[in-house]
């Protein structure tokens, strides 16, 4: 795949054998950010757990102290009062049975997350296969699914994320945009990193943390010493 000069001339600012402390990667990955829009940096961390096992999933949110940057549009799954607590409290989609169609047939996907209430759970369930694809699938364990919408939705505005891991055991987060400069984005990056580690599973053996990188959205990834994530 042919880079472009940018690409290329910021990764000749990165010693791709090397691990960095977290301060001097976040540098680097503001500092390999040249395109004209607000890049997104996002965070790839590698895990030793293998998560074909039910035992080892890891799978949680946390609420970044700045935020990611980004306008979240909501779609809450709920009837009566809870369907208008959602709409007060700030949820562009609120529905039932009627968005299934919607979803379904006009492959509409105008949203960024859903909740759902859990009694919404049985019509939810039956758009599975197309939003668990996509990571749109209400989560307990996230709090997407849950009968306080309001408090879910005030948190998701907040900045609230989710991470999970995928397939070949890497949770793929941003932690914000470029315009948030260094001090905002290391405090995003150690709230989230601790959030990780906190939900090491205790099926997981051997070293829980495996590689640590960070990337701008077209810039090259700069990686991070797995062992020092936490440290100034």
């Amino acid at each position: 795949m042919k880079r472009g000069k940018n690409y290329q001339d910021s990764a000749k600012l990165i010693d791709k054998h090397n691990l960095y402390s977290t301060a001097e990667a976040i540098e680097l990955a503001l500092q390999t950010s040249k395109a004209k829009f607000d890049e997104t940096i996002e965070l790839s961390v590698r895990l030793g757990v293998d998560p074909r096992h039910a035992d080892q999933q890891v799978r949680g949110a946390v609420v970044l102290p700045h935020g990611t940057g980004k306008e979240l549009k909501v779609l809450v799954f709920a009837k009566g009062e809870k369907a208008k607590e959602a709409e007060a409290a700030g949820a562009e989609f609120v529905g039932a049975e009627e968005l299934l169609d919607k979803i379904q047939k006009e492959n509409w996907f105008g949203f960024d997350v859903v909740v759902a209430t859990p009694d919404m759970m049985g019509v939810v369930g039956r758009l599975g296969k197309v939003l668990g694809p996509k990571g749109l699938m209400p989560n307990p364990k996230s709090g997407t699914v849950t009968f306080d919408v309001a408090k879910a939705i005030a948190e998701i505005k907040a900045g609230k994320v989710e991470y999970r891991v995928d397939k070949t055991a890497i949770v793929h987060v941003p932690i914000g945009k470029k315009s948030f400069g260094a001090e905002k984005l290391t405090d995003n990056f150690k709230t989230l990193m601790e959030a990780i580690i906190k939900a090491k599973p205790a099926a997981a053996k051997g070293q829980y943390v495996k590689s640590v990188a960070l990337a701008s959205t077209m810039g090259p990834g700069v990686k991070i010493n797995p062992t020092k994530v936490l440290e100034a």
